[in-house]
């Protein structure tokens, strides 16, 4: 097993933080919405986040760290956002969904320079290109609800 890198551990951590809340988010947004088409696409987006937890628990695992098991604070913010959004209706409901995704991309654009070149590569070669499909469905999304 390779010794941790603590610094690097911590990122990934952070990163895996932000997809266990976005997969809080997405679950409470699909108990409130009822259209067939916006609840398919948000479960497929909340599925994506899915796979990027796993994903990165893996990683934190191979690198010797131990994967966080919570949202921690973003997770009572994100929870904090999308209440007050489903208390106000779908489209904004989506518009806070779609801030999570624009933190989260941010998030992992911002972090790659504090990665070694193995975990950066990596991030920008699996996480990243699915977060930004994620990101750009949302988008979409939320530009077709009225």
């Amino acid at each position: 097993m390779a010794t941790p890198n603590k610094e690097v551990v911590g990122k990934l951590n952070s990163f895996l933080r932000g997809e266990i809340s976005a997969v809080e988010t997405y679950r409470q947004a699909l108990d409130k919405v009822t259209d067939p088409a916006i609840r398919s696409q948000l479960q497929s987006c909340e599925q994506d986040h899915e796979q990027r937890i796993q994903l990165l628990r893996a990683r934190i695992t191979e690198l010797g760290g131990t994967p966080d098991q919570s949202s921690g604070a973003w997770g009572v913010w994100a929870k904090l956002l999308q209440g007050g959004g489903n208390l106000l209706g779908e489209k904004t409901a989506l518009q806070a969904l779609e801030e999570g995704e624009d933190h989260g991309l941010n998030d992992y654009r911002k972090e790659l320079d504090e990665l070694d070149g193995a975990t950066r590569t990596w991030v920008e070669s699996t996480l990243l290109p699915s977060a930004e499909r994620t990101h750009g469905a949302l988008s979409s999304l939320k530009r077709t609800v009225h």
